[in-house]
């Protein structure tokens, strides 16, 4: 498959060539060509296993392409979702080594100074010090990463252990850093994932001022907007191959994608239906070889013989016409389908589905003299900086976190879908077993519903019946699926008891912006009720008509 470039004049930052890439029994880049030149910002979007992640890992030369090369020019700045990190390292460690490139191009000018001869000196090599050291804008790094730490919320702390942090702490301390490197490539997935409002804009703004190449893995509709001079989508087109859409401007994209599946699905239906018709028609010659047309029995038995051959090059002759007429179209993406969700359970008296009055967590929520309700087919927006505790009153609302303080309520009979920041996806593999394939784990989860006295067996929701996994992928080990396949299969684990109630942390997290769009629309119809916390700037644009309840303001 092939990408066109999106490059300008300039030095070119990142060249790949015919890159080939897959695991076992399955490919995820072929031939895919890319290149990237300084201020090119690539927005990388895609269905989730679509291969974004794995492209990011071949550019950042962390994984090796099977077939075609990379090659890169200058520096490279990496932040991945999945961060490798010692046991031993500490906040200090990244900043220390974020700060190694600047600091170098400090001390190699200082030694050309100090060595230069100001009659026969090397003008040439103290000019290449002189600019190194003005590209990294080394004088100001430490301030750099310090603006960073604080505008995304990151700890700061140096001698503060990794290990001790949270996924999304340790990202935002890698994300600072990188960030205040000034690379001449920067590599993201995911950037936004584990950003409030501040924080993201403070990342636009350092990504729209990139002197660099930039290539980003994301979700973010209105990042896509803000940022990108191009989109590269990494699903297949009709033709099997990603296509590379100039427009920056995400609904220009949007259009454009849109417009294309509907011409593939429609190629798809009339091949179909073109198939059906070649079957009934092969069908239809051959039974002309029975015995109806045959003449009686003893008479002309050579008329017989000469009539059949005839029949059979008659068929033989549809078949080539037909199938040189047919075109060869592959199966098009699924689509989500949503189910019909109820309202209120059958022994419904009336008052909220879900209650908490007064709410407090030690640590991680207070809200003296505060009653959030969920009515049936109600709308909660929840939103606030990060640690201002939208997730454990989520959490309190679903009764999976005890309250130090006020008291909680359920309707009788009410069932409730929760997709967490860290859903079923995530902790299906207890160490030390195999992984169970997504489908055997759908069905463990659902066992687990039912002794948990929380699904009703005739109101469950097949997995397959819901566009969010293929059957190959269902077939799979979890283990195996991408983040973004995980986090699918959360969001149908939330739907699987046909839930009165929705409660949905960060769910366009690691989805992709098709789905993210599809899943905006569902959640706008459903008779469910539906509580969504969420920094994406989009969904709150999506979701601004609905009631909103802002924390830690």
């Amino acid at each position: 498959m092939t990408a066109p470039t999106a490059s300008r004049p300039g030095d070119v930052q990142l060249v790949a060539e015919g890159v080939s890439f897959g695991y076992p029994g399955r490919r995820v880049l072929d031939r895919l060509d890319l290149t990237v030149a300084p201020g090119d910002r690539i927005g990388l979007v895609g269905e989730n296993g679509a291969g974004k992640t794995t492209l990011l890992g071949v550019l950042a030369g962390r994984l090796h392409p099977q077939e075609g090369a990379v090659r890169r020019h200058g520096t490279l700045a990496v932040v991945e979702q999945d961060l490798a990190f010692g046991d031993d390292d500490t906040i200090g460690t990244v900043i220390d080594s974020t700060a190694a490139a600047a600091r170098a191009a400090s001390a190699e000018l200082q030694t050309v100074i100090d060595g230069f001869d100001h009659d026969a000196g090397d003008v040439a090599a103290l000019s290449a010090s002189i600019a190194r050291y003005e590209h990294l804008a080394a004088w100001d790094v430490d301030r750099r990463v310090d603006e960073g730490l604080s505008r995304l919320q990151a700890p700061r702390d140096r001698g503060r252990r990794l290990r001790e942090l949270s996924v999304g702490e340790r990202y935002r301390v890698r994300l600072a850093c990188r960030l205040a490197e000034r690379a001449d490539l920067l590599l993201l997935d995911e950037p936004t994932n584990h950003l409030d409002a501040d924080g993201v804009a403070h990342l636009t703004a350092q990504l729209r001022g990139w002197v660099g190449g930039v290539v980003i893995v994301t979700h973010d509709r209105r990042l896509l907007d803000d940022v990108m001079t191009a989109i590269l989508d990494m699903d297949p087109s009709m033709d099997g191959r990603p296509v590379l859409y100039g427009a920056a401007r995400y609904a220009d994209y949007r259009f454009a994608r849109d417009q294309m599946l509907r011409r593939w699905r429609a190629r798809y239906r009339a091949e179909r239906k073109r198939a059906r018709v070649l079957a009934e028609r092969l069908d239809a010659s051959y039974e002309g070889l029975s015995d109806e047309w045959r003449p009686p029995k003893g008479s002309q038995a050579h008329r017989r013989a000469t009539r059949a051959r005839q029949h059979v090059k008659a068929a033989d002759r549809l078949i080539e016409r037909l199938e040189a007429q047919a075109v060869d179209v592959p199966v098009p993406p699924p689509a989500l389908r949503f189910p019909d969700l109820p309202s209120v359970p059958p022994a419904y008296a009336g008052g909220p589905l879900l209650e908490v009055r007064g709410p407090r967590v030690a640590g991680r929520l207070d809200m003296p003299g505060r009653r959030v309700a969920v009515m049936p087919a109600g709308r909660l927006l929840v939103t606030g900086p990060n640690g201002a505790g939208k997730s454990t009153l989520l959490a309190a609302l679903v009764g999976s976190v005890g309250l130090d303080r006020g008291t909680r309520t359920a309707a009788a009979g009410v069932r409730w879908g929760v997709l967490a920041q860290e859903g079923p996806g995530e902790h299906a593999t207890p160490p030390g077993r195999s992984s169970p394939t997504a489908f055997d784990a759908y069905a463990r989860h659902a066992l687990d519903l039912l002794d948990a006295g929380a699904l009703d067996p005739d109101a469950l929701v097949p997995v397959a019946a819901l566009g969010l996994l293929t059957e190959t992928d269902l077939d799979r080990p979890l283990r195996e699926l991408s983040i973004g396949q995980r986090r699918r299969f959360d969001l149908a684990c939330a739907l699987l008891a046909a839930p009165h109630v929705l409660v949905l942390d960060e769910p366009t997290n690691h989805l992709s912006v098709g789905l993210v769009d599809d899943l905006t629309t569902a959640l706008r119809a459903t008779s469910a009720a539906v509580v969504v916390a969420t920094h994406d700037r989009q969904l709150r644009t999506d979701l601004a008509d609905w009631p909103r309840l802002e924390l830690g303001g």
